[in-house]
């Protein structure tokens, strides 16, 4: 597929592509220049939509709001921040 670049820059993303990645109007087009290329990442816009519940099927356990939750979730930042600083002290 080739498309001509318009008058102010403008350049079509082939219906395809925005069909096979699932891009929709209002989507980010982020731009990034690799060696002689360009990268075009899309980013769909915030929405209003709730997302309570849509890890369901993949979580083996539930905590209750609580003493508890406030526990397993300071384990679990404490956690990946010993995990984050180490990545860092290796790359160093």
């Amino acid at each position: 597929m080739s498309y001509l670049v318009g008058a102010k820059g403008q350049v079509v993303i082939a219906k395809e592509i925005r069909e096979r990645l699932g891009v929709e109007p209002g989507w980010m087009a982020l731009q990034r220049l690799v060696g002689d290329h360009v990268e075009v990442y899309f980013v769909p816009p915030e929405h209003e939509k709730s997302l309570k519940g849509s890890l369901a099927a993949h979580l083996k356990v539930r905590i209750p709001p609580g003493e508890e939750w406030d526990r397993a979730r300071h384990t679990a930042w404490n956690k990946a921040a010993r995990e984050k600083a180490g990545a860092r002290e290796r790359a160093s």
